[in-house]
């Protein structure tokens, strides 16, 4: 019995030994890449409110600047309307106080003093009119939907985050590389670029290089542009880079 088990114990090893074949070592001339938009930002609430219908989904293409979301606003409504008549209101005291001194009824002092009610409130509507603009949530750049993070009809406080868009067109590559790189890695450099999802390579050129070296790692990170616009690469994906003439 205890030989059969030295005998199984041998082959298991001996099969393991087999299989654990030293690993491959990697290209040293490849460097890992991310996939990221040129543009990508984080749409916010400028003022607390009840969200009405969504007009963007996860995943939609938008163009720049269509409505995304809408807030209710009427007490937003009601201050303008309030700011509105105050000022018409100061534009009339201000021309019967000119009318006034012209007739030498009202001294310099009320006129002045009329001056600047209507100064105020013309702030007063600008201010209006600026909090009318948050109501609406628009889309600075043509892109799509990365995230949504709040349901139609949702109460939000100034400051809630919206959604997520990341821009259309060729995708930026972030590559973090050996310091020591550099001498071969600048401005206008080609390389060829494979991303693991897809399994294709594509072309495309440093376009910026970081000032500044991480002092513990000994790595640089650069920033290179594809050549075209590709619909199959999606933002996230990764793969590795080399220099366009490595063999």
């Amino acid at each position: 019995m205890r030989s059969k088990l030295v005998v199984l114990l041998a082959a298991v090893a001996s099969a393991g030994a087999i299989a654990a074949k030293p690993a491959v070592p990697e290209d040293p001339n490849a460097m890992r890449v991310l996939l990221a938009p040129v543009l990508e930002t984080t749409l916010s609430s400028q003022m607390a409110g009840t969200l009405g219908t969504l007009n963007a989904s996860l995943g939609q293409s938008v163009g720049k600047g269509a409505t995304l979301a809408s807030l209710s606003c009427g007490e937003v409504q009601a201050r303008a309307s309030v700011a509105r008549a105050e000022l018409n209101m100061a534009r009339q005291n201000l021309t019967a106080k000119q009318g006034m001194h012209a007739l030498n009824a009202a001294g310099d002092i009320e006129v002045a003093t009329a001056r600047t009610e209507v100064e105020k409130a013309n702030g007063a509507l600008a201010l209006a009119n600026a909090q009318l603009g948050y109501c609406k949530v628009s889309a600075p750049f043509g892109g799509r939907i990365a995230k949504v993070y709040v349901k139609p009809y949702q109460t939000v406080a100034a400051g809630t985050p919206l959604f997520d868009l990341v821009s259309d067109g060729a995708l930026k590559v972030r590559l973090n590389v050996p310091s020591t790189l550099l001498r071969k890695l600048k401005k206008g450099t080609a390389l060829d670029v494979t991303i693991h999802e897809t399994g294709k390579t594509y072309a495309a050129r440093v376009s910026a290089v970081n000032a500044r070296v991480d002092a513990v790692a000994q790595t640089v990170e650069l920033e290179a542009r594809l050549n075209a616009a590709y619909p199959e690469l999606v933002a996230g994906m990764s793969g590795v880079a080399q220099l366009a003439n490595a063999q």
